[in-house]
């Protein structure tokens, strides 16, 4: 099987130790970015994965390719040009202090991506999926435009196209997220989304959770993914249940629409070691079930199960594999040394 994912990767410079950025005297250099991370799970499971994206011609481009094509993503598709790569910096909370991201993107690479960038024709030649987020268009109308073109195209050549709705208030508003997203989704199969995305992108509201005090509402998010479903005939809706009691410890669980039956993962109880990446992880495990003809329930706890496991490695990309992975879906979370 072969994926096609389309955004921004970016240099990680976080906090080594949980510092805070005013203790730190150093910073730790890695890459990340939504679908990047998606591209890495899916190679990582075994799949042929393409990540196209721009970058510039210097160290971090170059590094930022040699990364990805360490795990085994196919690079060839990546145009080169502009003057620099967006830059996160990363404060890793602990305990009731949040972890906090900076952005420093404005005027990156792919930024100033328009329309004909990409010969996508030939990208999607061979393709059988093609995902994209809600971080991509928000990084300014020529980029959204590049995508809704992307989106076309990989419908016309009769791929299935997904999309993790990834809602970042730090890029646009939420009337500007709706405008935008509604357009696109006229393209999309599989919808992905946490608490908030589907509430602060289209206004559609679980009824009696609160994420900021760790309540999730399992009928209320049944109703959103109904909505999502019926609003733009899409195949699949998952949202990813997070309950936050803490930046160390979280209650990780999902739910899928999938051929009009709700399913229900397992919920773990995680001890975070990094939660950035975690629905990127989800959603590459979602393809990776949907793509490998999994049914809808082993495919969610499949999905759930590699997201449990990102949330224990630092950075950005999910190292894990598919028997790793089936064995803690399988129900051994006991963390026991393997020999």
């Amino acid at each position: 099987m072969r994926v096609v994912t389309f955004g921004e990767i970016m240099l990680r410079l976080a906090t080594p130790a949980r510092l805070r950025f005013s203790q730190a005297k150093e910073l730790e250099l890695t890459y990340g970015g939504g679908e990047a991370n998606v591209a890495v799970s899916l190679a990582n499971f075994g799949f042929d994965a393409s990540f196209v994206t721009r970058l510039p011609r210097n160290p971090f481009g170059d590094g930022a390719i040699n990364v990805l094509r360490g795990f085994g993503v196919d690079t060839s598709f990546i145009a080169r040009g502009g003057e620099r790569i967006g830059i996160y910096f990363l404060e890793t909370g602990a305990s009731q202090r949040p972890s906090v991201v900076v952005y420093d993107r404005a005027g990156s690479a792919i930024a100033q991506v328009g329309s004909g960038e990409f010969d996508w024709s030939v990208i999607f030649k061979d393709a059988d999926w093609f995902h994209f987020t809600g971080i991509t268009p928000a990084l300014g109308p020529q980029v959204a435009a590049a995508t809704k073109e992307a989106c076309r195209a990989a419908k016309e050549a009769g791929l299935t196209v997904s999309c993790d709705l990834n809602y970042r208030k730090k890029l646009w508003s939420p009337a500007q997220a709706q405008e935008t997203m509604t357009e696109l989704m006229e393209w999309v199969d599989v919808a992905i989304g946490n608490e908030e995305d589907a509430e602060k992108v289209f206004g559609i509201k679980a009824q009696g959770a609160d994420i900021t005090s760790g309540h999730v509402a399992s009928a209320g998010y049944e109703q959103v993914a109904r909505t999502l479903s019926e609003r733009f005939h899409l195949q699949s809706v998952a949202i990813t249940l997070r309950e936050s009691r803490s930046a160390d410890e979280n209650g990780w669980s999902a739910m899928l629409l999938h051929q009009g039956q709700v399913l229900h993962s397992r919920k773990y109880d995680i001890r975070i070691v990094d939660r950035v990446g975690g629905g990127d992880s989800f959603a590459g495990g979602l393809i990776y079930g949907l793509l490998a003809s999994k049914s809808g329930q082993d495919t969610l706890e499949f999905a759930v199960a590699a997201s449990c496991l990102k949330h224990s490695i630092s950075g950005d990309f999910n190292m894990v594999t598919v028997a790793e992975v089936e064995h803690l879906a399988a129900g051994d979370a006991s963390g026991r040394v393997q020999r």
